[in-house]
């Protein structure tokens, strides 16, 4: 019969695709664990430099000098600051577009992104999680199955010819469920985890559209400040020479 010419392949390889299901899903929470570990210590970096520099030309040399979720956030956010965002053939429609607008879109777009990378994987966790339980049943059933049609082949009805290959064929079930609880586990873990990264890029955000709002959306260099205040002071003399020279005499 079918079942008999098979059942030394379906049974075997229910049991190694739960294994290997196993081996994935811990190898899995150990990738991302170190992806999230990654991401958070080059996050921490990059704020308490950033967050040190003195203006946003010296925030956007930080940002070239770091790698991470936030530092790819402000990067983003600094292409619409410098007007890097806008090709130069559609600068006369830049002027028409709000950049304080643009880089709010701009900041979400980048954030659903890292969003996306940090959801690798988790996909296939929670697959695991809702299939492993049947693929141990399918196991088990066709366990059974093999053991019902011995026992009508061999004419032995005693509990001995009937527990043996039933309680062999319950393994593929238990290993199922074995698979599947560790892996929704895992799962949810990981899933908070995530959420806890989004929802500190988003204050980081926040806080930089603050920061490029205050300065107008505009960027502006120290040196660039201090050679206004030179030139004003220059024309200021100027003018005040000029004033007295051309002051009229009594």
């Amino acid at each position: 019969m079918v079942s008999t010419q098979l059942s030394w392949l379906v049974v075997p390889a229910v049991l190694w695709t739960l294994v290997i299901l196993s081996i994935i899903t811990w190898a899995l929470l150990v990738a991302k664990l170190v992806q999230y570990a990654r991401g958070r210590r080059a996050d921490k970096r990059f704020q308490k430099a950033f967050w040190q520099a003195n203006d946003l030309s010296a925030g956007e040399r930080v940002v070239d000098a770091h790698r991470g979720p936030m530092a790819a956030i402000a990067r983003a956010g600094f292409a619409v600051v410098s007007g890097r965002d806008i090709a130069p053939a559609n600068r006369d429609l830049a002027h028409q577009i709000d950049r304080g607008e643009r880089l709010e879109r701009v900041l979400k777009q980048q954030i659903e992104r890292e969003r996306r990378g940090l959801e690798g994987g988790l996909a296939v966790l929670a697959s695991f999680g809702s299939t492993a339980p049947f693929i141990g049943l399918f196991g088990t059933v066709w366990g059974i199955m093999e053991a019902l049609v011995g026992i009508g082949e061999t004419g032995a009805t005693g509990l001995e010819a009937v527990a043996g290959p039933v309680g062999h064929a319950l393994i593929a079930t238990g290993l199922g469920i074995a698979v599947a609880v560790p892996a929704v586990l895992i799962y949810n873990f990981l899933v908070r985890r995530m959420k806890t990264g989004v929802h500190r890029m988003n204050d980081f955000a926040q806080d930089f559209y603050a920061l490029c709002q205050q300065s107008g959306f505009a960027q502006r260099d120290t040196a660039a400040r201090a050679d206004d205040i030179a030139a004003g002071t220059d024309n200021d003399t100027a003018t005040v020479g000029q004033t007295t020279t051309t002051a009229p005499t009594r």
